[in-house]
C-alpha cells in the first residue's frame, strides 16, 4: 500500500464508517494521545520499565495508530503526504547531507 492509497483507504472508512472526521483540533489531541500510548511502550519495551500487568508489546499498533491519525489530518488538510514526504527527505538531504557522516557520536 502506498502513502496515497492508504491516505484514500482511511477516507473511505471515515466515510463508510466513521461518519465523519473529529475536527483537526479534536484529531490532533487524540494523535498527542496516540504518541504517548506508543511512549509508553517504547518505554517498556527499549527502557527502563517493565511491563505491567495486563499491558502488552504492541508498538506495531501503536504506530499504526499514529500512522492513521496522520492520514486523517493529512485528508482534512489536503496535504498530499506522498508529495510531502518527497519534499522532506530532499530538504533533509540537502541540510544534513554530511552532518550525521561527520558526527563522532554516531560512530
Amino acid at each position: 500500500m502506498t502513502i496515497n492509497e492508504a491516505q484514500q483507504a482511511v477516507d473511505r472508512w471515515i466515510k463508510e464508517y466513521g461518519v465523519r472526521y473529529f475536527s483537526e483540533l479534536t484529531n490532533m489531541a487524540v494523535l498527542t494521545e496516540e504518541v504517548g500510548e506508543l511512549a509508553r511502550v517504547m518505554a517498556r519495551k527499549y527502557g527502563d520499565q517493565s511491563f505491567k500487568a495486563g499491558e502488552k508489546d504492541n508498538v506495531g499498533e501503536e504506530l499504526a495508530d499514529v500512522l492513521w491519525v496522520l492520514l486523517c489530518l493529512a485528508n482534512q488538510t489536503g496535504t498530499d503526504l506522498t508529495e510531502e514526504l518527497k519534499k522532506s527527505i530532499e530538504k533533509k538531504t540537502r541540510r544534513d547531507a554530511q552532518r550525521h557522516l561527520q558526527n563522532e557520536k554516531l560512530r
